[in-house]
């Protein structure tokens, strides 16, 4: 799964959820981009928040990345995230 890390760095980009979100994101984007996927391609996710009061936050930004035909997902609250992170999201994807 991927967390809200500054690439090259233990460091999250924020501790606002939205921020961490849109950041777990863009890194998801990455790693797709170097499998030679995008988010067009990705066909479940699983969302795992520290707290599940902030679903509708995080929901508001995963909408921006998966506009159209969004993928199945699942979302937990969970006890803990890695290195305290607020949110976690895997996937997998189908590349064309």
């Amino acid at each position: 799964g991927c967390i809200p890390l500054v690439p090259g760095t233990k460091d999250f980009n924020s501790e606002a959820v939205d921020e961490q979100t849109d950041q777990a994101l863009k890194n998801m984007g990455e790693i797709l981009k170097a499998g030679g996927c995008t988010f067009d391609d990705v066909i479940k996710t699983t969302v795992l928040l520290a707290d599940i009061k902030d679903f509708a936050t995080v929901n508001g930004v995963y909408a921006k990345y998966f506009s159209t035909d969004p993928p199945a997902r699942s979302a937990f609250a969970v006890r803990e995230l890695p290195l305290g992170a607020k949110v976690e999201i895997e996937c997998i994807a189908a590349c064309k």
